[in-house]
């Protein structure tokens, strides 16, 4: 409901920005520009569910394979103490336990191919355990607010980026966005606990979140002893050990189990393909009314309007022209990277704005990009309070980017 909702204001403020611009202004191009993002969203939404259909096949099939091996029942178990308390509805021992963990586990190490169909079996999974179908329920909020919150160890492409175009220490960003990321996914965790009246007053939990925030501090001065090559070097080699890892040990497993691996994988990537399918209508709606936005001029008078008000407030502005970047990022992962690219090329890789725009692309992610392809894989229509945690978690990570930037680069 709360995204039918957006859809419209989306498309209503659009048109009527754009009129306004046309009649007041004499724009006669912006109906046009506003008409041609339609077509061209609709292509992108087309070509990015194709280019999925791959991908899904593949990490669809492969954990079939982990699922008849046994696989994904032992991280299960291994993880049921946490996820017991996060997320209550989950029978003890349940296959959706080791597939959520495995989609954390990949975005945490910024592997997003892999991230997405690991992430739609697992909201597969959870809509078998929802006596609801069309509603959200609490264990598939708390996932995707988990997913949205965009916790990344290695954000490996904005480094890339960063270097590409002239960034004298590209990696200077690196433990700024762990920061921000991280504030993000916590503020995330708490609000969607705080709505579900989930207790993380206990024992478990507090281990778990002061376990997490060593490890985040190991991981910080770990990476403060290497220099860009060796970050770069780590990264790749960590990403790429640990999804080879996945392939090969589910197969090994699916074998000893004497499992038919072949027919399992087939099973999987035949389930791959439907979904593919099946998320092409959302991600055309959200796209389309995105791209109508930005071509309308609306997102240009939102960042203005941000800026006069905070100036009016006495607050220094330099903030507000890197913040594209961060009113994008929900929106559109592919438009927030263009921001932060523009940002840096405009105003250089190693000015306050361009830094800023690249710690707002690391912090989150693309939340209801995220929400209209996972919840729209499984038919839910009821997304209940998952936009406004989503939303909250967001505002977290850009409030912290903002502060963690002057904090390093003032």
């Amino acid at each position: 409901m709360v995204l039918n909702y957006i859809w419209i204001a989306f498309f209503l403020i659009a048109f009527i920005i754009g009129l306004a611009r046309l009649i007041f202004m004499g724009d006669a191009e912006v109906l046009p520009a506003m008409m041609d993002s339609t077509f061209d969203s609709s292509k992108t939404a087309f070509e990015i569910s194709l280019g999925l259909t791959g991908v899904l096949s593949l990490w669809m099939g492969i954990m079939k394979v982990g699922e008849k091996g046994g696989i994904v029942n032992a991280f299960s178990r291994l993880l049921s103490p946490v996820f017991v308390r996060l997320f209550p509805e989950i029978p003890k021992g349940h296959p959706a336990t080791g597939s959520i963990f495995m989609n954390i586990a990949a975005n945490m190490l910024g592997l997003d191919n892999a991230a997405t169909p690991l992430g739609l079996k697992a909201m597969e999974q959870l809509q078998e355990l929802n006596p609801k179908k069309e509603t959200a329920s609490n264990a598939m909020i708390m996932f995707l607010v988990l997913n949205t919150s965009g916790l990344t160890l290695i954000p490996v492409s904005i480094l890339v980026y960063r270097a590409q175009l002239g960034a004298a220490q590209p990696t200077d960003v690196f433990i700024p966005i762990l920061l921000a990321t991280f504030f993000s996914t916590l503020t995330g965790l708490i609000v969607t606990s705080l709505y579900q009246r989930i207790n993380l007053i206990n024992r478990t939990m507090l281990l778990t979140i002061g376990g997490l925030c060593a490890f985040v501090a190991f991981i910080i001065w770990g990476v403060g002893k290497m220099d860009r090559e060796q970050i770069d070097l780590v990264s790749k080699l960590v990403a790429n050990t640990l999804l080879l890892t996945v392939i090969v040990g589910f197969i090994v497993a699916g074998a000893v189990k004497k499992v038919n691996v072949y027919d399992a994988f087939i099973e999987g990537a035949k389930d791959g393909f439907t979904t593919a399918v099946r998320i092409i209508p959302y991600l055309v709606a959200i796209l389309v009314a995105v791209g109508v936005f930005r071509a309308s001029g609306a997102m240009d008078m939102l960042v203005d309007g941000v800026k006069v008000a905070v100036a009016a407030c006495g607050l220094n502005t330099d903030f507000v022209e890197a913040l594209p970047t961060a009113l994008m990022k929900p929106l559109s992962g592919s438009g927030a990277r263009g921001m932060m690219v523009d940002a840096m090329t405009a105003y250089g890789a190693d000015s306050f704005v361009g830094r800023l725009s690249c710690i707002f692309q690391g912090s989150t992610d693309t939340t209801f990009y995220i929400l209209a392809v996972y919840f729209g894989s499984v038919g839910i229509r009821n997304t209940r309070h998952a936009v406004t945690c989503g939303l909250l978690a967001d505002l977290a990570g850009v409030l912290a980017a903002i502060g963690i930037a002057y904090l390093f680069f003032a």
